[in-house]
């Protein structure tokens, strides 16, 4: 993928100073969560097994036995469960404190979606269930007049080293791990995700986005379609990033539509997994 806009996570360093979390908050819709909406993702203790989306991956035995149960027992419990570490699964969490193994994977089925693209290369590509899930999304969107793009789908291995190491070189490390993933750390590597921006072209990667007609109803409706907002407004302390209302991850329709129906607005918790907010 070509390399992303500096813009992308580059905002999140003005939060922390404290400017920039008033221009985020006044780019936000009025329905955005609060920072209390959800309990620590730490806590989480055994529970009934998790329902799986509907495109599901060979999992191990292994895989299985080894996955961490969720936070709380879902609506509708089902048998199988997918791996949390698998980066073929699209149950795969992958965030400061948990690196893809391995750290070079390249999905194997990448295509590019028959979606409007912003965007060409490597940055055009997701896995094929992704591809389907957002060609259906984009399709709905558009019957309800929102027009959504691709603005950055897969990222390989060596796109990240190329752009975290330009952050390093040009703002130092620490100010680095608060604007990009360090390689091998990005759910863009992993084919689940793609970022979207607006029909209209406005606030592309910015807060702003948040109050965009393609980030409202995706917001409202990606849960439909296999799609949660990987990181919410509010809840950097457990992702480790700052709302990016363009963000998208696939994990399935039935696991999707399950945090949604239950307020749950981040794969840490619902995987009863530990917060992430800065690497180990």
């Amino acid at each position: 993928m070509a390399t992303p806009q500096p813009s992308r996570r580059a905002f999140t360093g003005l939060l922390t100073a404290g400017a920039g979390m008033l221009a985020l908050s006044a780019c936000t819709p009025d329905n955005a969560a609060p920072a209390t909406a959800v309990a620590d993702a730490s806590t989480g203790s055994p529970s009934p097994t998790v329902p799986a989306p509907s495109a599901s991956p060979d999992v191990t035995p292994a895989d299985v036995a080894a996955t961490p149960a969720p936070s709380a027992p879902p609506s509708s419990a089902a048998a199988t469960r997918l791996s949390l570490t698998d980066p073929t699964s699209p149950w795969v969490v992958v965030n400061k404190h948990r690196p893809l193994n391995p750290q070079d994977f390249v999905p194997a089925d990448l295509v590019q979606p028959n979606i409007r693209l912003a965007v060409s290369g490597e940055a055009a590509l997701v896995n094929s269930t992704t591809a389907t899930a957002a060609e259906k999304m984009f399709a709905a969107a558009a019957a309800e007049g929102v027009i959504m793009t691709l603005a950055s789908g897969y990222r390989s291995y060596s796109t990240q080293v190329a752009t975290y190491n330009g952050y390093v070189a040009s703002t130092g490390q620490a100010a680095a791990d608060r604007a990009s993933a360090r390689p091998g750390h990005s759910e863009h590597q992993t084919g689940w995700s793609f970022d979207i921006g607006d029909g209209g072209g406005a606030c592309s990667f910015q807060p702003c986005f948040a109050d965009q007609p393609a980030a409202v109803w995706a917001k409202a409706n990606a849960s439909r379609f296999g799609f949660v907002v990987r990181y919410p407004w509010m809840f950097h302390d457990t992702t480790g990033y700052f709302y990016e209302s363009w963000h998208l991850r696939y994990i399935g329709v039935e696991a999707a539509t399950d945090m949604a129906a239950r307020g749950i607005a981040t794969l840490e918790e619902y995987f009863g997994l530990e917060a992430a907010p800065d690497y180990l």
